[in-house]
């Protein structure tokens, strides 16, 4: 499999991340101290060196005053749009929609 840091899909969902902080005229400072974080953080996680969890994504979004819900479906609109290039999880994908 893949190494999903470094992943196309990865790609998309960093620069959607750092596309809405720049939306929001915000430096990596001023979301890092939105965040109570420091800006190396900040810079770590967009240039995919540092992967957020669910929850810090959650949080990251709320420093930046957008919706949760709305970011993960923009983002699965955007990832639909770029293929996996990992043949497992196409496989997968064709296996499930056959048994439904």
């Amino acid at each position: 499999m893949l190494k999903i840091l470094y992943s196309r899909h990865n790609g998309v969902f960093l620069a959607m991340l750092r596309g809405l902080r720049l939306e929001r005229g915000l430096r990596q400072a001023d979301l890092a101290v939105r965040l109570g974080r420091g800006q190396g953080l900040v810079s770590k996680v967009e240039r995919g060196e540092r992967r957020l969890d669910v929850i810090e994504l959650r949080d990251w979004l709320d420093a930046l005053d957008a919706d949760f819900i709305g970011f993960v479906s923009g983002l699965d609109a955007e990832l639909r749009q770029h293929p996996t290039t990992d043949t497992r999880l196409i496989r997968r994908r064709a296996s499930s929609r056959a048994q439904a």
